[in-house]
């Protein structure tokens, strides 16, 4: 296990990542807020679904997802259908336009990245990326774990921690 001056040297690295997500955010196209991106992104890959399993797997509030699809929807990037299943909901699947969208986004990332990491090489490139896959695995989903982690920070002991 690591030591605690490496957590929180991470920690401190991580919070920086928002200057990282931040400058990503400016490549975006005007009207395309990173929150509506982020919906094409799951939409594309996760295929159909209602807003409740959207919000679930984005983890974020149902009053935030609503906002974003909205902003998706009134450009005309997704398409919100009723659900065979139960007509008061409905089923949010990526357009076409919002294909085009997401593949320009996609664009601007990957030209973004590479201009900001050109001075890496393909090995660090590809361990960083094996890293933050190996870091998102090990959180999994911390909506129920994070709580319990920090019950029992405070229960141990300094000695225990």
């Amino acid at each position: 296990m690591a030591a605690r001056s490496q957590y929180e040297e991470l920690a401190r690295q991580l919070s920086a990542i928002g200057t990282v997500k931040r400058g990503l955010s400016r490549v975006l196209p005007h009207d395309c807020a990173a929150g509506s991106a982020i919906v094409l992104m799951a939409l594309n890959r996760c295929g159909e679904m209602r807003m409740s399993k959207l919000a679930e797997l984005l983890d974020i509030d149902m009053s935030v997802t609503s906002r974003h699809v909205a902003h998706a929807a009134e450009r005309g990037w997704i398409d919100r259908n009723p659900d065979p299943q139960d007509r008061r909901s409905r089923l949010l699947t990526i357009n076409a336009s919002g294909e085009k969208l997401l593949s320009e986004v996609s664009e601007r990332y990957t030209q973004a990245l590479a201009a900001c990491l050109s001075d890496w090489s393909d090995d660090d490139v590809g361990r960083l990326n094996e890293l933050l896959a190996r870091l998102r695995t090990s959180f999994g989903d911390t909506r129920s774990r994070v709580p319990q982690l920090l019950d029992e920070s405070t229960t141990r002991t300094p000695t225990q921690r």
